[in-house]
């Protein structure tokens, strides 16, 4: 295979690993445009590697080009379960997880030479995630009232099951749970959604007093995002 074939579909790669991965970066999410330009080029490294093995023992043995690609589709869910588990509690990471598995596909695409495929997947993608988040979240925010809660307590585990919970009866939904040690107690950070019928204009009264009620809780805050 000619040097210049092979930089062109490297370089493909990291295009298309780089601008999935900047998205990725501008939100914060745990995997960036390194972690995304760097699957890229690997799985498109691993397609060239197979499409060298396959010109070097053609004729002489029996060798699948598409063998070693096949592995990384089904290795990267590796890399995308750890970020699903630092996001912790919540299922943010679900997104990311998915965005390095299209961002393997795409390597592999770039290293087989299917140039027209990469381009498009490159553009399809980003437009899910840049685009359709955004269009997700403007309709969420018509329609539901999202609020920051800091509590702090003695027993994180027991107060995350106790507000979930009263999280449900309020029809709320938890999203981007935190928590760290403060003192010899710990102190957790999280977002509640509300839905209707429950939609409320300030404060939650009768939820933090709910949760102000709970066993070992200290101190409990909220304010509207």
């Amino acid at each position: 295979m000619a040097l210049q074939d092979i930089m062109l579909r490297l370089g493909l790669a990291i295009l298309a690993g780089g601008v999935i991965g900047a998205e990725r970066e501008a939100m914060r999410r745990p995997a960036g445009l390194r972690t995304h330009m760097l699957v890229a080029v690997g799985a498109a490294l691993v397609m060239l590697l197979g499409e060298y093995v396959f010109e070097m023992y053609e004729g002489r043995a029996d060798v699948d080009p598409t063998r070693l690609g096949a592995q990384v589709i089904s290795g990267i869910g590796f890399l995308g379960a750890g970020t699903i588990m630092r996001e912790g509690l919540t299922i943010r990471g679900l997104t990311t997880a998915a965005s390095l598995w299209a961002v393997a596909c795409l390597g592999l695409a770039a290293g087989a030479g299917f140039y027209a495929g990469t381009l498009l997947g490159t553009g399809i993608i980003l437009l899910t995630l840049y685009a359709l988040e955004r269009l997700q979240n403007r309709v969420l925010d018509s329609r539901s009232a999202l609020f920051l809660f800091h509590i702090g307590c003695g027993d994180a585990a027991q107060a995350l099951t106790d507000i979930s919970r009263l999280a449900a009866k309020y029809n709320a939904a938890m999203e981007d749970f935190s928590s760290d040690r403060a003192g010899e107690g710990y102190q957790l950070t999280f977002k509640l959604r509300f839905t209707p019928p429950h939609r409320p204009k300030g404060p939650q009264t009768g939820l933090l007093a709910d949760i102000a009620a709970l066993p070992g809780v200290s101190h409990v805050g909220s304010e509207r995002l």
